[in-house]
């Protein structure tokens, strides 16, 4: 209570960090090179810790995508994404447009994305709730979240205003096949390590 006045739950107090000013954060020191962190709409929030089967389904994904896309894209595994004016994530897998500097000079943007996976265990309500919005209101064109729990793979596509238009569970049995990387198909028994 402030001067006998209860607070206001309506009213978010927050301070919303742009892109721009948690880099300058990194830069100058203030998290830890240890720390595990992502911008997400504006917060710091602390990433969970990788366990070994997210690992290895991490690894597979990499490898599988790397000998597909060749040079046609680059696959970037757990790095940054920039996503103005209030979110960079890291998300487990990125496929993004080839670029001669393989984005030394700077994270891709929505616009170099072709495709994000998530893996999640612990992560899943954050990343269901929190990240993938995030994705479709930049108009990534499509999210694969990877539920290790349900042993599912969850396709976002077909971003439009703001929240993904289709969405679909498929199985171990399922072919995943990305809509803007031509020539991968992968199995979710694949993927999951059947």
């Amino acid at each position: 209570m402030l001067d006998g006045v209860a607070a206001d739950p309506t009213v978010d107090l927050r301070r919303r960090f742009t892109v721009e000013e948690y880099e300058r954060m990194g830069e100058v020191g203030i998290f830890d090179p240890d720390d595990r962190v992502e911008l997400l709409d504006g917060e710091i929030v602390s990433m969970s810790p990788i366990g070994p089967k997210h690992a290895g389904v991490v690894n597979r994904l990499c490898a599988r995508l790397w000998a597909a896309v060749t040079d046609r894209a680059t696959v970037i595994p757990q790095n940054p994404v920039r996503l103005l004016p209030r979110s960079e994530p890291q998300p487990d897998v990125t496929v993004a447009r080839a670029r001669r500097d393989f984005y030394q000079s700077a994270h891709p943007t929505a616009e170099d994305i072709l495709l994000v996976i998530e893996v999640a265990d612990s992560s899943l309500r954050t990343d269901r709730a929190v990240k993938v919005p995030i994705y479709a209101r930049q108009g990534v064109v499509e999210v694969w979240l990877v539920d290790l729990a349900a042993d599912v793979v969850h396709v976002h596509s077909d971003p439009r205003d703001g929240e993904y238009r289709t969405i679909r569970t498929l199985n171990s049995d399922d072919v995943l096949v990305p809509i803007a990387v031509p020539g991968v198909e992968l199995t979710v028994a694949e993927v999951l390590g059947r």
